[in-house]
């Protein structure tokens, strides 16, 4: 793995620090009067979630960790594990359903998500940006309203209450973003 200088770390990078796996958050390059320049990082531990400030010298050495990224089929859920296949050898991997935080109900069966490893090990899971489903229940539409900056609470087919536009009638499909967790646009 390539080392890098304690002044080359930008966001998103992962590193690996404390014997753990870190990745970088937000990056503050700090020249004060007196002493030498340093880098403010702030990181977040993939593996447990813990938050850490840290100050990164130039001359620092810092492992810097590539993560592998693979495309895989979601199969079915078993036990609060999530099955996937690999698309190209078959092989089946079972996951923790946790990888996957509050966009868990947005994962469909047939669904290619991307899995990052860190050598054998799943660090996380990304579904797609944007996901189709259902509208279970909401209010009736009201003639006249107007659709600038109203919106109503609607329930999706799959559990999770969003702020829909109030032409939006059940049964009907949309998009949700699932990274801001927001509608979208009809389907």
């Amino acid at each position: 793995m390539p080392k890098i200088n304690g002044n080359e770390i930008r966001p998103g990078n992962i590193l690996e620090h404390d014997s753990g796996l870190w990745i970088a958050v937000k990056v503050n390059h700090v020249k004060p009067g007196k002493g030498g320049a340093f880098a403010q990082v702030e990181m977040k531990n993939l593996r447990d979630g813990r938050k850490l400030n840290e100050r990164f010298r130039s001359e620092d050495k810092v492992e810097r960790v590539r993560l592998d990224q693979k495309d895989q089929q979601f199969l079915y859920e078993n036990d609060g594990r999530l099955v996937f296949m690999d698309s190209e050898t078959f092989e089946q991997i079972e996951l923790d359903s946790e990888l996957l935080g509050d966009r868990r109900p947005f994962l469909q069966d047939g669904m290619t998500a991307t899995i990052e490893y860190y050598g054998d090990e799943a660090l996380s899971v990304q579904i797609p940006q944007k996901v189709t489903v259902t509208v279970a229940e909401t209010e009736p539409v009201v003639k006249g309203q107007t659709a600038a900056n109203s919106y109503k609470p609607a329930v999706l087919d799959n559990g999770v209450r969003i702020m829909v536009p109030p032409f939006i009638g059940e049964g009907e499909a949309i998009i949700v973003n699932t990274e801001i967790m927001e509608y979208s646009e009809r389907a």
